[in-house]
C-alpha cells in the first residue's frame, strides 16, 4: 500500500475549499461527545513486508515504490462533520457570513481522526474492483493471480493511475525508516541511519561499543535501586529501541525486558538501555538479509524459559520464523 506524504499547507487549504460545502446554522448542535466510534484502520504487518521482500529476492521480482498525491483528501466521510471555516475565507457571492457559521466535511483531511480509515476503505475499494483479493492474515496485503503468475506490476500501477494521482518512485530505498539495498546476491534491510540518529540524539556516538545488547549476569526487577525522578528520557529511548527491533532480532529480548519497566524505572534499567547503545554503536548497519538461493519453505522456532522473571514468576518465552534460510519474523514475550 502507498505511504501517504503530507502535502504542503497552501495545497490542503486550496483542495479543503473545494471538498467543503459552507452551512450557515445560528449554532452547532449540542452533543454529549465528539465521535470518535469506528476511526481505527488497518495498518501494514512488518512481517508481510519482510515476506514480500524475501519472495522478490528469490523470484527476482522487481519492486516499486508508488505514492498517492494528497491521499487522506480522497476518502468520503460516513459521518456528519464539521469544521471551523478557514482564516480568510469567504462566500463567492461576496455576502455576509452569518454568526457562528461552519463547513461540513464530505471527504476527509489530514489530522482527522477518520482520515485513516476512509482512505483504507477507498485504497481498498479500488484493488477489489480490479479483482484483487484481501489476505485473511493481513488486511493491507492484496493479491490477485491469473492461472499460475501474479498479475504484472504495470497493470497495477495502471489501475491507480485511474482512480489517483500516483507518482512512481522508482525502486525502493528507503520506506518508513527502513533502508532496502538490493544486489544478485539479495535483498538487505537495515535500519542504519535510524541507528545513527539514536546514538547522536543520546550523545552516545563516541561511546565505546560493547559486544553483547545485555548483561548476562544482571537480571532485571522493579525493586532495582533508585528510581529515576524523570522517566521521560527512558521511555524515549525505549520506545526508539522497540523501532528497531523491526530489523534487529538481536536486541529484541533486550528491549523487550527494559520495556517491561515502562512504569517505575530505575538508575539500573537506565543503565541497561544504555548498554544497549553501546552494543549497537559495534554495528549500527546491521540489519537482515533475503537470499536469493533459498527454499521456498517456512521453519519455525521457539523456546522458553521457566519462572525466570523475579516480580511475577513467569516464564519468557520467543520465536523465529524464517522463509527458507531468511528471516522473515521473530518475538521475545513474557
Amino acid at each position: 500500500m502507498a505511504h501517504p506524504h503530507f502535502p504542503k499547507a497552501m495545497d490542503v487549504e486550496i483542495t479543503a475549499l473545494k471538498l467543503l460545502r459552507t452551512w450557515y446554522v445560528e449554532s452547532l448542535p449540542q452533543q454529549e461527545g465528539i465521535d470518535y466510534i469506528e476511526t481505527f484502520s488497518p495498518v501494514a504487518k512488518l512481517a508481510s513486508v519482510k515476506l514480500v521482500l524475501g519472495l522478490a529476492a528469490k523470484h527476482s521480482w522487481r519492486l516499486t515504490q508508488m505514492d498517492v498525491t494528497n491521499a487522506f483528501l480522497h476518502g468520503t466521510l460516513d459521518e456528519e462533520i464539521y469544521m471551523s471555516l478557514p482564516q480568510g475565507y469567504t462566500p463567492a457571492n461576496g455576502a455576509p457570513l452569518p454568526p457562528n457559521a461552519v463547513c461540513r466535511l464530505h471527504n476527509s483531511l489530514y489530522g482527522l481522526k477518520q482520515a485513516s480509515r476512509q482512505w483504507y476503505h477507498c485504497f481498498s475499494t479500488v484493488l477489489l474492483n480490479e479483482g484483487f483479493e484481501q489476505a485473511h492474515g493481513d488486511n493491507t496485503l492484496f493479491v490477485k493471480q491469473t492461472g499460475d503468475s501474479f498479475i504484472a506490476l504495470l497493470d497495477l500501477q495502471a489501475a491507480l493511475h485511474r482512480a489517483f494521482k500516483i507518482k512512481d518512485l522508482g525502486a525502493p530505498k528507503y520506506f518508513l525508516g527502513l533502508e532496502i539495498a538490493r544486489n544478485a546476491s539479495g535483498i538487505l534491510l537495515c535500519q542504519r541511519k535510524y541507528a545513527l540518529d539514536i546514538l547522536a540524539a543520546t550523545s552516545m556516538l563516541a561511546c565505546k561499543p560493547e559486544n553483547v545488547p545485555m548483561d548476562p549476569t544482571v537480571n532485571l526487577s522493579r525493586e532495582s535501586e533508585t528510581f529515576l525522578e524523570d522517566a521521560t528520557s527512558y521511555r524515549e529511548l525505549v520506545g526508539r529501541l522497540l523501532y528497531l527491533t523491526i530489523t534487529r532480532p538481536d536486541i529484541t529480548f533486550a528491549v523487550n525486558n527494559l520495556s517491561q519497566f515502562l512504569s517505575c524505572p530505575t538508575d539500573v534499567h537506565y543503565a541497561a538501555a544504555l548498554r544497549v547503545l553501546w552494543y549497537l554503536k559495534n554495528n549500527p548497519g546491521q540489519g537482515i538479509f533475503f537470499s536469493v538461493d533459498t527454499e521456498l519453505c517456512l521453519n519455525a522456532f521457539s523456546d522458553a524459559n521457566y519462572g525466570t522473571c523475579p516480580d511475577s514468576r513467569r516464564s519468557v518465552t520467543g520465536f523465529c520464523i524464517y522463509l527458507g534460510s531468511s528471516l522473515i519474523n521473530w518475538k521475545s514475550k513474557k
